[in-house]
C-alpha cells in the first residue's frame, strides 16, 4: 500500500473542505499491518453474508485486499463458502479441486474452464494463488469446515446444458435422452446464446421456455427425491442448480433485447436465488456463511443508487431486504493508476491507464484524505452518515474500459453511505495481471497525454 499524505485542497470549496475534514476524522488507515481489517471484522461480527465489491474487474488491489479479508472470514469466523461472479460449471471446476480433486494438477489448470470472455476476471494470478491456499486449508481442515468456490452468473446457457446432461447420463440414461430432447430446442443457434435471444424475441424461431422450465421441474422433484430418501446429493444438487441456470438465462438471453433494466435485473435475481440456494444447500449442518465477490454495482445497494431510480435492483439490495443486518455491503474505490479491461467486448486484455477521479466524485474528494488507503466504517456511524448523504459521482469499470467517455460510460449518482455498510479506498492501484497476457497487455498503453491531447 502507498505511504501516508498530506491532505490535497487546491481549489476545494469551503463546503468540500469541511466534508474533508469529517472525513479526515473517520478514516481508518490501511498500511499493510495484520490488523488493517480488525474493525471491518467487527463490524461484520456474526453476519452471515459479507459482500465485497469492487469498483473495477482488472485492478489489482480490490483482489488482493478481497482475498485477505476472505481468509479471515474463514480462519477466524468460520465462513465456508466463497460465491462469486462466475458461471456456474466454471467455478464448480474450481470447487472440485479446493476439494481435493484430482481432474487438475494444479490451480490454473482448475481454472482453465473460465474461457469466455473476459477470461482474466478469474484466470489472473491473484485468484490462481487463492485457489491454491483453499486447496491446502481444506486438506488440514475438518470435513465440516472446508471451504468452496462456487459461481453465480447465468451467462453459461449451453455449458450447463451439457453439464446437466452428462449428471443424468450417469445416474438414469432415460432422463438424460428426455433431457437431451427438450435441449434440442436450442440445436438451431449452434451454442450462440445471443442468436437465440434475437431469433426467439423476434420470431425468428420459437422460445423454448417450456422446454428449460419443464428441465428443471424435473431436476428439482429429483433433488427433493433424493433428500427425502437421506441420501448424498452434492453432485444432484450442481446439476439441479446447472438446470436452474438453463431456465434462467432462456428468459435472460430472450429479455436482453427488451432494454437494460429487465436484462440486468433478471441476472441479479438469478445471482440471489443462487445465494439463496447455496445457503440452503450448505446449512444442514447449521447456518452458513458465505462470503460474495461481485463488482460494487452488484453489491452495493442499488436504491441508494442512480440505478435504482432507472428502476434496476441488484444482490446488495435484495440481501439487504431478505437478510437485514445479516448481510455486509463492502465497497472499494481508487483515484488513478491502471487497470485490466478492454476496449470493447471480446478483445484482449488491455493494460490500461486509470485517469484520475472526476471533480465533484467520491473518488476526487478521497482522493484529498490525509492516508492514501483506508476504511470508511459507514453502518452505524451517525456522524458520517450525515456527512456524506448527498449524492456524488462514482465510477465503475467493468470489464470495458472507455477513457474517451468515461463520464458517459463510467459514472453514475450515489449515496455512498446508504449503498455500502463500509468502504475501502485505494488511491493509486495496479493492474491486475491475467495468466494469459497476450502482447497487447505485456507492451501495455502508449504514454497518457490526457488532459493535454498530445
Amino acid at each position: 500500500m502507498s505511504t501516508t499524505k498530506s491532505p490535497r485542497r487546491a481549489g476545494a470549496s469551503a463546503e468540500a473542505a469541511t466534508l474533508l475534514d469529517g472525513l479526515n476524522r473517520h478514516l481508518q488507515a490501511l498500511d499493510g499491518a495484520a490488523t488493517d481489517y480488525d474493525a471491518l471484522l467487527q463490524l461484520i461480527g456474526q453476519a452471515r453474508f459479507v459482500l465485497l465489491g469492487e469498483a473495477s474487474h482488472g485492478t489489482r488491489e480490490f483482489y488482493r485486499e478481497r482475498i485477505t479479508i476472505t481468509k479471515r472470514l474463514i480462519l477466524e469466523k468460520g465462513f465456508t463458502a466463497v460465491a462469486a461472479e462466475a458461471d456456474w460449471p466454471d467455478a464448480g471446476r474450481v470447487n472440485r479441486y479446493v476439494h481435493g480433486g484430482a481432474e487438475d494438477s494444479h490451480a490454473a489448470a482448475a481454472l482453465g474452464g473460465f474461457e469466455r470472455f473476459p477470461g482474466w476476471m478469474w484466470r489472473n494470478t491473484e485468484v490462481c494463488d487463492f485457489v491454491e491456499w483453499l486447496r491446502q486449508h481444506n486438506h488440514k481442515a475438518d470435513p465440516g469446515q472446508q471451504v468452496g468456490f462456487y459461481g453465480m452468473d447465468l451467462y453459461s446457457l449451453f455449458r450447463s446444458m451439457q453439464e446437466v446432461l452428462s449428471y443424468l447420463e450417469r445416474t438414469d440414461p432415460v432422463a438424460a435422452q428426455r433431457a437431451r430432447s427438450r435441449y434440442a430446442c436450442f440445436d438451431h443457434v449452434r451454442e450462440d446464446s445471443q442468436a437465440y435471444g434475437y431469433a426467439a424475441t423476434f420470431g425468428l424461431a420459437r422460445s423454448c421456455e417450456d422446454e428449460v422450465i419443464g428441465q428443471l421441474r424435473d431436476m428439482n422433484l429429483r433433488l427433493g427425491t433424493e433428500m427425502s430418501k437421506g441420501q448424498a446429493y452434492d453432485e444432484l444438487f450442481y446439476a439441479q442448480q446447472n438446470a436452474r441456470l438453463v431456465r434462467n438465462a432462456e428468459e435472460y438471453y430472450r429479455t436482453m433485447f427488451h432494454g437494460r433494466v429487465s436484462s440486468w435485473n433478471l441476472r441479479d435475481s438469478h445471482m440471489v436465488e443462487t445465494l439463496q440456494a447455496l445457503d440452503k444447500h450448505l446449512s444442514t449442518a447449521g447456518p452458513a456463511r458465505i462470503a460474495v465477490w461481485a463488482h460494487n454495482s452488484h453489491l452495493g445497494d442499488a436504491a441508494a443508487t442512480e440505478m435504482g431510480a432507472r428502476g434496476e435492483w441488484n444482490v446488495g439490495q435484495l440481501m439487504r431486504e431478505r437478510h437485514g443486518a445479516d448481510a455486509v455491503l463492502v465497497g472499494m474505490s481508487t483515484h488513478h493508476g491502471w487497470v485490466t479491461a478492454a476496449p470493447q467486448w471480446d478483445s484482449p486484455p488491455h493494460r490500461k491507464r486509470v485517469r484520475p477521479g472526476l471533480p465533484g466524485s467520491w473518488e476526487a474528494l478521497l482522493h484529498q484524505a490525509r492516508a492514501p488507503d483506508f476504511m470508511l466504517r459507514l453502518r452505524g456511524n451517525a456522524d458520517l452518515l450525515k456527512l456524506v448523504e448527498q449524492p456524488r459521482l462514482q465510477r465503475a469499470i467493468g470489464v470495458i474500459y472507455r477513457p474517451d467517455t468515461e463520464r458517459q460510460s463510467h459514472y453514475f449518482d450515489t449515496h455512498l453511505g446508504q449503498q455500502f455498510d463500509a468502504l475501502l479506498h485505494f488511491d493509486e492501484t495496479h493492474a491486475l495481471e491475467p495468466l494469459d497476457k497476450g502482447p497487447i497487455w505485456v507492451s501495455g498503453e502508449a504514454p497518457e497525454t490526457y488532459p493535454s491531447g498530445v
